[in-house]
């Protein structure tokens, strides 16, 4: 048995539930481990691959200070390796631990030194690359929300998804950083196969440059470890990669949050900070403010054109290309972006809950050439055909069965629909009287198949009323749980395997380990009479209530009852 397991599941026993779930967490153990008492989480937790995880979170410093007092064999000063059980109760490194601080440097490493100022010209940059890439998120959103990002095994993006979103962005090499940014910020959420929108991204995407700025730069200061933002100022990046010695995923980590903070103009390319990086941390809307300064100006009109186009003649405000671009598609961007209306766009508005007088009005505001008569005259002849198709829940299908009914009040309507193949999947059937077609697909399927194929759909509910639907799915976050639920299973049963007589329970588990690794013991037993003997053994079995080995010096085989074992040393 390792030295000093013993008082360490004696300190893990002494804890609260709550203090022994943060300890658990802290040291990233396993939900349901294989443990039957404090005795085996202790041993568990002095195991080598155990105290490597829990070195891997010490900064830099603190391992530095932990490594000293090892070598010295003093106590550590780090309220943190205290925290971690990485030493005794007195503060002095476990010998495990110092076992395993051997491959690591006494001396500190200065990761903490502020960050450089950059200079007008770098600050310049900065803000343009942070203008660039809220705008370059919001798109790599918009597209999220119309068809879910891929996800690979690994987690990463997948490659056909990034060479799409890499070809309409300024910076190519920003679709990993801004979709990591996107992640912290809670605006996207991985499952096992995609990355989808969360509810939160409506409100970004609706949200001014500044604030859409400030969100995700506030989440990503709250991601960083605290060595990066010392004294609530960013650190000079050059010693990011020697944050965390003993961490061998660390590297990569830096470099990505270096990546994500250059993407987002919080640092210069060459680590400088601007001055709005050192506001972040206290009062990140002045941050941006700070920033807002130096961004590009942005437009709050358009030009409307006879050919159904609109001219944006420089970057248009995020809540109105937003809404724009649910009512055409954007063909350019640029410093002029251009748009392009069609029956398709302007009928994805309406069954989103628009209608033509919303998108009329909405147009005469923006354009400072009034709307076109073009236009007016598309967005009228499409929204008065829009629901001539009707597509809703069959009333006649049985309870525990899903139909989907599509119906029209013209049912000439209906025969195209009938016989084109391209609808084929949904199955379509016509009902008896031939006033409607059934399908066993859900209605929501049935809706953007007719769609997709140019049908006037729309979903309506059990009394006719049209419903607003939003095609894209929205990312369901799982409920939170706290450590307390995460680790109440095993602490139950640790509860209740925690023995009235732990002298007892550690003996014979000593007597198992020397017995397992055929030890040298100096065995401490109460002969008959209350005389006390100690014999040195090579400890080679036990059973029945009784422990063998062969004595050192007689070269005896001996025979002891545990009952009488009083004590038990390696040597």
């Amino acid at each position: 048995m390792a030295e000093g397991t013993r008082d360490l599941a004696v300190r893990l026993a002494a804890l609260s539930d709550a203090e022994l779930a943060d300890f658990l967490r802290e040291r990233r153990a396993p939900a349901l481990p294989a443990w039957r008492d404090f005795f085996d989480a202790a041993e568990a937790l002095t195991d080598p691959a155990s105290l490597r995880r829990a070195l891997a979170t010490l900064p830099a410093a603190d391992l530095a200070e932990l490594t000293d007092a090892a070598r010295e064999g003093r106590e550590s000063g780090s309220a943190h390796t205290r925290r971690l059980m990485l030493t005794d109760a007195e503060g002095v490194p476990l010998p495990q631990v110092a076992a395993l601080l051997a491959e690591f440097g006494g001396s500190p490493i200065d990761v903490g030194r502020p960050a450089p100022d950059a200079d007008a010209t770098a600050e310049g940059h900065a803000a343009e690359r942070a203008f660039t890439s809220v705008a370059a998120l919001g798109d790599i959103l918009i597209q999220a929300i119309r068809t879910p990002l891929s996800r690979v095994g690994s987690g990463a993006l997948g490659a056909a998804d990034r060479r799409r979103l890499a070809e309409d962005l300024p910076h190519p090499d920003d679709v990993d950083p801004l979709i990591s940014l996107a992640e912290r910020a809670g605006l996207l959420a991985a499952d096992t196969r995609s990355f989808m929108p969360t509810a939160a991204a409506d409100d970004w995407l609706a949200a001014s440059t500044p604030d859409r700025w400030t969100s995700a730069a506030r989440a990503w200061w709250i991601a960083v470890p605290a060595p990066l933002t010392a004294s609530a100022r960013l650190t000079d990046p050059a010693g990011w990669p020697a944050a965390f010695p003993a961490d061998p995923a660390w590297p990569d980590r830096g470099a990505a949050f270096r990546r994500e903070a250059e993407a987002w103009g919080i640092v210069t390319p060459t680590g400088a900070a601007p001055s709005w990086t050192r506001l972040i941390g206290a009062d990140p809307a002045a941050a941006a403010r700070e920033l807002a300064t130096l961004m590009p100006r942005e437009v709050d009109r358009i030009y409307l054109q006879n050919d159904l186009t609109a001219i944006s003649p420089g970057p248009l405000a995020p809540g109105l290309d937003v809404r724009l671009r649910r009512i055409a598609v954007r063909e350019s961007h640029a410093q002029a972006s251009s748009y392009r209306f069609t029956a398709e766009t302007v009928a994805g508005a309406l069954t989103e809950g628009e209608n033509a007088e919303t998108i009329l009005a909405f147009l005469a505001e923006l354009s400072l050439t009034g709307v076109p008569q073009p236009l007016d005259y598309l967005v009228r002849t499409t929204a008065e055909r829009h629901g001539t198709v009707r597509v809703g829940d069959d009333p006649d299908a049985p309870a525990d069965a899903t139909r989907t009914r599509v119906w029209s009040s013209s049912p000439e309507a209906l025969e195209p629909i009938a016989v084109d193949q391209s609808l084929r999947p949904l199955g379509l059937v016509r009902t008896a009287d031939g006033s409607a077609l059934t399908s066993r697909v859900a209605r929501d399927t049935v809706l953007w198949a007719l769609i997709d194929a140019r049908y006037p759909a729309i979903a309506v509910d059990a009394d006719g009323t049209m419903l607003r639907l939003r095609r894209h799915r929205v990312a369901v976050s799982p409920p939170a749980t706290d450590d307390g639920e995460t680790y109440g299973p095993i602490i139950r049963l640790l509860r209740g395997a925690d023995e009235a007589d732990a002298d007892a329970a550690w003996l014979d588990r000593e007597l198992e380990a020397a017995v397992r690794e055929r030890s040298l013991v100096e065995i401490d037993v109460e002969l008959p009479g209350g005389v006390a003997r100690t014999f040195v053994l090579e400890a080679s079995g036990m059973g029945g209530g009784r422990m063998r080995g062969r004595e050192r010096g007689t070269d005896v085989e001996r025979t002891l009852p545990v009952s009488s074992i009083r004590s038990i040393r390696r040597l």
